[in-house]
């Protein structure tokens, strides 16, 4: 019983992770997504709503790699006395952490939508996505980013804001899921058709090992990189006081690097 209790105890100890690792993530984060903004800029025939829809996931990645670069800044100049920080500011940091995390997700989620209907309206693309739609699309999602993101560093002790949050988490993996399996099965079809036709059938096992393949990577980034954190909010609403809990809050600052680590996956 000893021994089980010692290793419980240096399982809760959680992880040391240096300061540096969040400062080289963040700033890789930041040179990758400015490529992405750059190019997307840069060349006119990218300029329509799917690239502007990437072009602000590449924005929103950007902003969770500066604000948390900037928080973890602070915290080295104020761990060697250099600097002294009001809390207000921390707190605006923390709300632009916030921003930048749910507009990330946020744009996840209507890139696929708009993924969607590219494949299955096809002919109806330009009337169904027009420009304006786009750009309604887009500020809509920064606005509801930034209300949710005040709301939610304001009452950041209220359960029913971590409901919320956790909610939308949940709603943004199975809308995913659910559109990129259908995508994914629709393309399967078309590929088996195709291959039949042509009597090619090891092209199309190939063919649909590569977009299953392709489809598991998607998603498991995503729930990999974002999971964690979010099950950290499920333990605070459900289990603060339990010692299982308790030692898994302890590896907070690994789930902020995983979240990080997909916004340098993003680009890529």
């Amino acid at each position: 019983s000893n021994a089980t209790a010692g290793a419980g105890g240096v399982w809760c100890q959680g992880l040391d992770i240096p300061n540096e690792l969040f400062l080289v993530l963040g700033l890789v984060s930041l040179v990758e997504n400015l490529l992405v903004v750059a190019a997307i800029l840069k060349n006119r025939n990218l300029h329509s709503p799917t690239y502007y829809f990437i072009c602000c996931l590449a924005v929103s990645d950007m902003l969770v790699s500066v604000s948390n670069l900037a928080e973890t800044l602070f915290m080295l100049l104020m761990e060697h006395g250099v600097l002294v920080i009001h809390a207000s500011i921390v707190r605006h940091i923390d709300m632009l952490i916030c921003s930048s995390v749910v507009s990330s997700l946020s744009f996840l989620g209507v890139i696929a939508v708009d993924r969607y209907i590219t494949i299955f309206y096809a002919l109806r693309y330009h009337s169904i996505m027009t420009l304006q739609r786009a750009v309604v699309t887009m500020a809509s999602v920064w606005l509801a980013s930034t209300v949710s993101s005040t709301i939610f560093i304001t009452y950041y002790n209220n359960n029913t804001i971590l409901l919320c949050l956790i909610s939308f988490f949940l709603f943004m993996l199975v809308l995913m899921l659910v559109l990129y399996i259908h995508m994914f099965a629709l393309a399967r079809h078309h590929l088996h058709s195709i291959s039949s036709q042509q009597k090619q059938p090891t092209v199309y096992r190939s063919s649909s090992l590569k977009g299953a393949v392709t489809l598991t990577i998607l998603l498991g980034v995503f729930f990999i990189c974002w999971g964690p954190f979010f099950f950290h909010l499920i333990l605070i609403v459900t289990c603060p006081t339990n010692p299982f809990c308790t030692c898994f809050f302890s590896y907070f600052n690994l789930f902020l690097i995983l979240i990080i680590c997909n916004s340098v996956i993003d680009p890529l």
